[in-house]
């Protein structure tokens, strides 16, 4: 890595802040822990973080706020939820919120440390590639992680980002959803399957405002996956 990774840590438990911070720390990670939501905003305006680890139990401003102001900040920042809310509802909202990532507790530090390790090795890979990846209008530049329909910039997030390339990658052809959450999220998932549902239905609705006559779209193949269909 080109420089120590950045990880804003929120979390207003001091308890839990302590053993995360100081575990996070012997990782080698450079963490900035702030037990408010508006502390955390005001340094994510500030400097650049890869990685924002957040509970949404906060005693100044819900944490999907939060979620929502670090992605409009810092768009390819990975955010992940780490709070005690587990219903469904609640795993939906968090992550249309702008959470790539839901885990709720209590969690092994064990199992978050190796999710963290997870999400920042897709961050910061890039492939190798000779040229951009093209799909009708769409085009893909994997090193930059930039993805646009003719001139205009799609305002993907980290793991959108990630599921629109891996679609990409073979268009016409029907990926399955195990595929697609070992592929963009982790060999080793675990976490909610609606997690591809909700991130599907941001990158459809992304291509769709971008408007062209030659925009694939994503169809859903039932009992299957999802495969990235040619406009042409």
């Amino acid at each position: 890595m080109p420089h120590t990774t950045r990880l804003l840590l929120v979390e207003d438990d001091p308890v839990i802040g302590r053993v995360l911070d100081a575990a996070l720390r012997r990782d080698g990670y450079d963490v900035r822990w702030h037990p408010s939501g508006g502390d955390a905003v005001r340094d994510a305006a500030a400097r650049e973080f890869e990685l924002a680890l957040v509970d949404l139990g906060l005693p100044d401003v819900d944490g999907l706020a939060v979620c929502q102001r670090l992605r409009e900040l810092r768009p390819s920042c990975v955010v992940v939820v780490l709070t005690a809310r587990d219903e469904e509802v609640d795993i939906i909202v968090g992550l249309e919120s702008g959470a790539d990532d839901y885990l709720t507790k209590p969690v092994r530090l064990g199992e978050l440390r190796a999710r963290i390790r997870a999400h920042l090795r897709r961050w910061l890979s890039v492939p190798v590639v000779r040229g951009p990846l093209r799909v009708g209008d769409l085009r893909l530049d994997l090193p930059a992680r930039r993805a646009a329909v003719g001139e205009r910039v799609l305002p993907l997030r980290a793991k959108e980002f990630d599921l629109l390339a891996r679609l990409a990658a073979t268009p016409g052809v029907a990926v399955r959803r195990e595929t697609l959450m070992s592929d963009v999220w982790d060999t080793r998932w675990y976490g909610p399957t609606k997690t591809l549902d909700v991130h599907v239905a941001s990158v459809r609705r992304k291509l769709a405002e971008a408007g062209g006559d030659r925009v694939p779209s994503i169809a859903t193949v039932r009992g299957h996956g999802y495969r990235l269909e040619p406009a042409d």
